[in-house]
């Protein structure tokens, strides 16, 4: 299994995420939401080329992105599942570690979140 690191923005997005889902939905669907992202996490650290994941060579070499309905099955035992996610994770492989640069909402046009030549610190 990888490491994985979060970058600043990554750490903000599922910051806003889950303060959005608490406002709307109420605390029970933000922890099942909050639960759905570290399934997502753990699941590109021990794969990160998995099935389903996606090659984002338009955000840079070696980027990926995975969406968390492809974890839903994964999420601790008597958590509820969250029917219709809508972000992903956008990352790269660096060795021994996976960086997740973004957490975007699945509407959002990727070139405007995610500069292929920037830091993802």
């Amino acid at each position: 299994m990888f490491r994985y690191r979060l970058s600043e923005a990554a750490q903000g997005d599922i910051v806003d995420v889950l303060a959005w889902t608490h406002e709307r939905f109420g605390e029970s669907a933000r922890l099942r939401y909050e639960s759905l992202i570290v399934a997502a996490l753990r699941d590109v650290a021990t794969t990160p080329e998995r099935p389903g994941s996606l090659a984002r060579p338009e955000l840079g070499a070696g980027v990926r992105s995975w969406h968390l309905r492809l974890s839903r099955a994964h999420v601790e035992p008597g958590v509820n599942v969250v029917r219709r996610p809508r972000h992903f994770l956008v990352y790269r492989c660096e060795p021994g570690i996976v960086e997740v640069g973004r957490v975007l909402h699945d509407a959002m046009e990727l070139a405007q979140h995610l500069d292929p030549d920037s830091s993802w610190q």
